[in-house]
């Protein structure tokens, strides 16, 4: 049997002085990243399965920093892709659990104190995101004070409107009475539903075809927070699973604390207008 040789159709084998595939990933870098501080065996799962998500997020940020952009230009069209890829970025966040969850209380137990005070509620790619999208919390500022160049970062993103607003701005644009108390608002404030919001959506949804666009920024934005709840709930649950109603490492009541999180909505006037129509 004759050995496949690739080169004969023109693979490249040789790489000395040109670039790799390796070398264009920085693999080395990214590979060279698990440092483990015990000696425990699950705790590789543990910190490959948050660096793999940070690097979701990092995704999800770029491409939420492009739909907005897209929204607020009047370019919907082209951030409903954008939109549609961060609720797949959002899937792929929720399979992760899926592995992480094959972790036994047992388990966590063999490494859980070299994480110190340590804790995934301190990620600031993740409280981006949320303020990005609407859940503008100023007293989880406090976890990143130790650090000026992310709480620049955070303070910058409070100062510019959410993707919510800029998707209720387009509507305005696009001649929809969108109450102008909202248009102001106060971009750091988390947002709060607002019945003259949720009429604007009714008249969108009652005449689809008649809003077509709108209607569909609509229909990703759900898409989006159904993914996102998604990934909050399973996130409760593999908490639970694994260390039941102890505290967080980050001192957070844990389970307790991710339950709350369940309740933030971040476009609620689309969920409840559902019931109006």
């Amino acid at each position: 049997m004759t050995t496949y040789d690739p080169s004969r159709d023109g693979a490249q084998m040789s790489f000395d002085g040109r670039m790799s595939y390796g070398d264009y990933l920085h693999i080395d870098q990214i590979l060279t990243a698990q440092r483990q501080l015990t000696p425990a065996h699950d705790e590789m799962l543990f910190i490959i399965q948050h660096q793999t998500s940070e690097l979701w997020m990092k995704l999800a940020l770029h491409e939420l920093d492009a739909a907005r952009r897209a929204v607020a230009e009047d370019r919907a069209r082209e951030a409903f892709k954008m939109l549609s890829r961060i609720s797949r970025i959002f899937e792929q966040l929720n399979s992760a659990w899926d592995v992480l969850r094959t972790m036994t209380p047992a388990d966590y137990t063999t490494f859980r104190e070299g994480l110190g005070q340590s804790s995934g509620f301190q990620s600031w790619q993740y409280r981006l995101i949320e303020y990005a999208v609407g859940n503008r919390n100023l007293s989880m500022l406090k976890p990143h004070a130790h650090r000026a160049d992310i709480t620049a970062r955070l303070e910058a993103e409070l100062a510019r409107p959410t993707l919510y607003d800029e998707a209720l701005r387009h509507l305005a644009r696009a001649g929809l009475p969108v109450p102008a108390e909202v248009l102001n608002r106060d971009l750091r404030q988390p947002w709060v539903a607002q019945d003259g919001v949720q009429a604007v959506w009714e008249m969108v949804y009652r005449e689809p075809l008649k809003y077509w666009q709108a209607y569909e920024l609509a229909e990703k934005l759900v898409d989006f927070e159904d993914y996102f709840r998604r990934w909050r709930f399973n996130h409760v649950t593999t908490v639970e699973r694994v260390i039941g109603l102890k505290r967080g490492t980050g001192g957070t009541s844990g389970v307790s604390y991710l339950r709350r999180m369940l309740e933030v909505e971040l476009f609620p006037e689309l969920w409840h207008l559902r019931t109006s129509l």
